[in-house]
This record gives structure tokens, C-alpha cells and sequence, in this order.
């Protein structure tokens, strides 16, 4: 097979790298195109293609991490993924683990690891590595990897949420929830969230956002009923989708460019949280992007023309 051949059979599995160990979609598609680059310019043909192409995206993604952390403090409100709608990747044996590590609360959480922390975490725990690949693809010894291992899952353990497992059931109560968003429903909308609900968004300080954050069941409520009547009006739409391999949905304005993404945290029948991307940089491989201070001022001004 040709070095293309097997680059493209693999890409789908190390974007899925990328992805988990930077957060950022742009970032991990660039670290996969470093990788064909490297591969390419090989002049030797490794004995485990896969295992090579999957060592040198580790690597780049750890440096670019390293990179991006300073960034990251300095970023202006809070820091969130960019929302992935697709994950590439499939493996019916661990479809599970691969939907629950890429959720947004799960690499939330990987933030708080060192890079070389999330990079054992995701490629042991995700991806099934063992450890003599991970040795080789992160630059330890295996018994560096194995503690590296141990203290990520731990970190990991005490802060993972836990999900709803029944995927189904998480769905139909999503649908309920953006049906009750559509029509308005106060009432239908606050018996689906958790009584200490949280809403909260990533606008990188350049798109309009409801202060630090919305909290309570009440509060959510009456915020997401204030906004859908005239967004509906102005022509958005909310078209539901999987959002980081959960609920959620993607608002676009009457053109179709988007506005910005929800993505939803299920726990025991109710929601937990509610979490928005509406910084325009971390939407764009979405599609079009929206001017999202323009939407708001024209949703504003149909509110009050029907006050």
C-alpha cells in the first residue's frame, strides 16, 4: 500500500488524537497535516505504520499544547473546545469511551492534566494503546508512562461527571427540551433542568454573552424563553445535533451561517448544564459564521416591537 494510501486509511485515528489531547479542531488538523508532511519526508519505512504516524501526532499535539496553554490563561472569560459535530473515528468495541471522552465536560477536565499527562491519559484510555507505544510516542520510560497513567486517571476519576448511560433515553430528553426551547415553554423547559442548572458560554470576548454565566432552574429558564421568541422571529433556526458526542444543537441565523453552539451535560433524567460556544474563531470550520452582535440587535429590536 502507498505511503497516501495508509495515511488516509489512518487520518480519521489521528485526528481523533489530535482532537482529544488539544481541544481544537484547526489545531488538530494542522498537527495531522505536520504528520503526513513528517511521513512523507521519511526516508525509511517504519515496521508499524500505524504506530508511527500515531507517535508523531502525539508529539506535535503535546508541543502545540505546551504552546497553547499560555494562550489559554491569558484568554479573555472562559476557555472552551471548539465543537466537533463528527468525530472521524469509529470502533464498536470502545464507542462508549470515544463518545465519553470527547464531551465537552471530559476535555474540560484533560485541561487540568499536563500535556504529557493527557496525552498517556487519551491514548491508554481512549485509544487502547499499550504502553511501549506510548513510551515511544511520548518520549518517556514505560514505568514513567504507567505513573503518568495513574495520576491522569485519578485527576480524571474525581472530577468526571456521570452521564446518563442510556443514549436513547438522553436523546429523547434532549428532543423534549428543544421542543420546549421553540415553543417558549417556561414551564416545560424547568422541569427538565436540574434545580442548580448552569449555563454558561465561551465568547473569547468577541460575541455577546449573558455576563459570567445563568444559574438555576428559574434563571435558565426564563433566559432561554427571552431569547427564542424573537431569534425565531428574525429567521434563526435551531437545528438540533450532536455536539461533542452529546445533545445539543446549532443556532444559525436566517442565511445559515451560525450563530453559535449548545451543547447539554445529562445526569439523573434532568439537565446539568448548558454550555455555548459563541466565540466566532471556534466556529468557523462549522460553515459560514454569523455576525452574532448583529443578531442580537435585531432580535432585540423585534422584542421590543412586539412589547
Amino acid at each position: 500500500m502507498r505511503r497516501a494510501e495508509e495515511f488516509v486509511r489512518l487520518r480519521p485515528l489521528l485526528f481523533a488524537i489530535a482532537y482529544r489531547i488539544l481541544g481544537s479542531v484547526s489545531e488538530a488538523e494542522d498537527a495531522v497535516q505536520e504528520t503526513w508532511l513528517r511521513y512523507e519526508a521519511s526516508p525509511t519505512r517504519p515496521a508499524s505504520v500505524k504506530a508511527f504516524l500515531s507517535a508523531t501526532v502525539s508529539r506535535i499535539a503535546i508541543d502545540v499544547l505546551r504552546s497553547a496553554r499560555v494562550r489559554r490563561e491569558e484568554y479573555a472569560g472562559r476557555w472552551f473546545p471548539e465543537p466537533l459535530l463528527d468525530d472521524p473515528y469509529e470502533d464498536p468495541q470502545r464507542s462508549a469511551e470515544l463518545a465519553d471522552s470527547v464531551s465537552m465536560a471530559a476535555l474540560l477536565l484533560l485541561e487540568r492534566l499536563s500535556p504529557l499527562e493527557r496525552a498517556v491519559f487519551v491514548l491508554r484510555e481512549v485509544f487502547a494503546f499499550g504502553f511501549p507505544e506510548i513510551a515511544s510516542a511520548v518520549g518517556r520510560s514505560e514505568a514513567a508512562c504507567r505513573q503518568l497513567a495513574v495520576r491522569a486517571r485519578r485527576h480524571m476519576d474525581a472530577g468526571r461527571p456521570r452521564f446518563q448511560a442510556d443514549r436513547r433515553e438522553r436523546a429523547e430528553l434532549a428532543d423534549r427540551f428543544f421542543g420546549a426551547f421553540r415553543d417558549g415553554d417556561l414551564g416545560g423547559l424547568r422541569e427538565l433542568l436540574a434545580a442548580d442548572v448552569r449555563m454558561v458560554g465561551d465568547s473569547g470576548g468577541k460575541a455577546p454573552l449573558w455576563g459570567t454565566g445563568v444559574f438555576g432552574a428559574g434563571n435558565v429558564a426564563r433566559v432561554l424563553t427571552s431569547i427564542v421568541a424573537p431569534f425565531l422571529r428574525i429567521g434563526g433556526t435551531v437545528e438540533s445535533r450532536e455536539v461533542n458526542g452529546q445533545p445539543g444543537a446549532i443556532f444559525r441565523d436566517r442565511d445559515g451561517r451560525v450563530v453559535n453552539t449548545l451543547a447539554l451535560d445529562i445526569l439523573d433524567g434532568r439537565i446539568q448544564t448548558i454550555r455555548a460556544v459563541i466565540n466566532p474563531d471556534k466556529l468557523r470550520h462549522l460553515g459560514p459564521v454569523a455576525d452574532a452582535w448583529a443578531v442580537v440587535r435585531e432580535a432585540n429590536q423585534a422584542r421590543r416591537a412586539t412589547a
